[in-house]
């Protein structure tokens, strides 16, 4: 049996379910319930159980999803938009955080607009939430922001995050686990379009291990992606710096880093002044444009970096005389003595551990890694568009066919469980449906640069024999070697319903639309 929380009024009695039979409920306007925040101070859920909220109506912040109102890991609490044709999403408005899951343990939450909190829009001190198909915006502090403490794994997928942050302080997304309470979690983000930042970091991360794939990342006042380690102020006794490392993989991104910028990093890794990973990060087959002139690092390493592995990376500044940095180092003499936690100033945590394969930077690029192996270099990887950002490579391009298919993990630093190569697109500065994840499809026997091949699996048409003898595959430039069609693309596996069709497609060639960080705990 459900246990109700203190009820309004006897009328209420009749929406307690009587069986332990996992229950739906109703809000919206003239439901018995009008408001989420009623609602939930209302009725306990339990494991199994939906909350379907009408959608052309707004709700107040301060929404609270407690202890009591959690699920499992195989029956998690769903409050979803009850979905309607011609209707619009609910709006949740306000409030100091918009809406908080306050340890309130699998729990699912989808469908929603969320906008106005004044300390962040989305705030999750749970572990296994999920937040999908969202639209969080204008946040006038953090957007989605994970506690300190009694944080576990998050997900977030299929979602828009725009304009939000302040100041050095307040991010767009901010995550970080509980690795005390919650050891081996995970921090999932995929097929998200976060942009337009108006301060902070677009991507803040201080988790276990987070595993970025398949996002569209334009827009930050300092960092697009910022990779650090737990504050050292704020953990639970029994944590030291030592008891996990931060690991993070980005596959199948693309990251633009504007002059809107106030940092000139696309992503900073390692540490700031109270927490720094010394863990592994992984970057493959990500597209990062630095659109802005003069300096600019596409990776900055400082305060504790434990090792960088890249692969089949384009990285590319396009105005006239850029000279990018691809991995620069923050020395010692640059940064001030961390607060608290391990206390050295290198920007490795045991000396620099750098690897990697086939990425393709522009002739006037510095601080290429001499540790990387079949680097190209070129003046233009020639984009599809790059004007309207379409970064498909078109014919002619250095990208096509030159990636490395089997990127192999360092042995002496390996990143552990890789996704080995992207499976997916990102989506292209849009908000995707909920699974219009579109494949990645490698026609050819080997995989193109960066996060997109030349075409996309939406573009194809009439279906033709992979071993016929009229292929109608459109043909690679003079001088690039043919490879069989093949029909499947084992080495792609990835977790998600999508698989590429048993047979090819043609083309149908239709054009595609264009100083210090937060210290302490949060708290409500």
């Amino acid at each position: 049996m459900h246990l109700s929380k203190p009820l309004l009024g006897l009328g209420l009695l009749a929406a307690v379910p009587l069986s332990a039979a996992a229950a739906t409920y109703n809000v919206g306007p003239g439901r018995q319930y009008t408001q989420l925040t009623t609602f939930f101070n209302s009725v306990n859920l339990a494991p199994g159980d939906i909350v379907e909220v009408d959608g052309n109506a707004s709700y107040a912040g301060n929404i609270v999803v407690g202890d009591d109102d959690s699920g499992t890991q195989a029956s998690p609490v769903t409050i979803r938009w009850r979905r309607v044709a011609g209707a619009t999403r609910p709006l949740l408005s306000g409030g100091t955080h918009t809406i908080k899951f306050q340890q309130s343990n699998h729990i699912v939450f989808e469908g929603f607009e969320v906008t106005g909190g004044s300390s962040s829009c989305i705030f999750s001190e749970a572990h296994n939430a999920t937040v999908r198909d969202v639209y969080v915006h204008d946040c006038p502090s953090h957007g989605i922001l994970g506690a300190d403490q009694n944080s576990g794994s998050f997900t977030l997928e299929y979602s828009e995050i725009a304009r939000s942050g302040q100041g050095d302080r307040r991010h767009a997304i901010y995550m970080q686990s509980d690795e005390v309470t919650y050891p081996d979690t995970v921090f999932r983000m995929r097929y998200n379009y976060v942009h337009s930042a108006t301060g902070g970091v677009l991507v803040r991360v201080r988790h276990q291990r987070a595993e970025i794939h398949y996002n569209w990342i334009e827009g930050s006042d300092l960092h697009e992606v910022e990779l650090i380690g737990p504050d050292c102020e704020t953990q639970k006794a029994g944590w030291t710096a030592d008891l996990r490392r931060e690991d993070a993989e980005l596959v199948g991104n693309v990251i633009i880093h504007r002059s809107t910028s106030r940092s000139g990093n696309a992503l900073r890794i390692g540490g700031d002044l109270n927490g720094r990973n010394q863990g592994r990060t992984r970057l493959v087959n990500n597209t990062i444009l630095m659109d802005r002139s003069g300096t600019a690092n596409a990776v900055l390493v400082q305060l504790g970096q434990g090792s960088l592995e890249m692969h089949n990376n384009v990285i590319y500044q396009p105005a006239s005389g850029s000279a990018p940095n691809i991995v620069r180092e923050n020395p010692a003499s640059n940064v001030d003595t961390p607060y608290c936690g391990p206390q050295s100033r290198e920007p490795w945590s045991d000396g620099r551990k750098v690897a990697g394969s086939n990425n393709w930077v522009q002739a006037s690029a510095a601080l290429v890694p001499a540790e990387w192996t079949g680097t190209l270099r070129g003046s233009d990887p020639m984009f599809t568009d790059l004007a309207q950002l379409n970064f498909r490579p078109r014919a002619g391009s250095p990208l096509l066919n030159a990636g490395n298919n089997a990127p192999a993990t360092p042995s002496a630093f390996p990143f552990p469980t890789p996704q080995v190569l992207p499976a997916f697109d990102p989506p292209r500065r849009t908000k995707l449906a909920v699974g219009d994840a579109h494949a990645r499809l490698m026609l050819e026997g080997r995989i193109d640069i960066g996060a997109f091949e030349q075409f996309d699996i939406d573009q194809v048409s009439d279906p033709i024999r992979v071993n016929g003898s009229q292929p109608l595959i459109p043909p690679r430039p003079a001088g690039t070697a043919a490879q069989p069609v093949t029909a499947s693309q084992p080495a792609l596996a990835a977790p998600g319903p999508s698989a590429l069709p048993a047979v090819r497609e043609r083309p149908r060639w239709r054009t595609g639309p264009a100083a210090r960080y937060r210290r302490g705990v949060v708290r409500p």
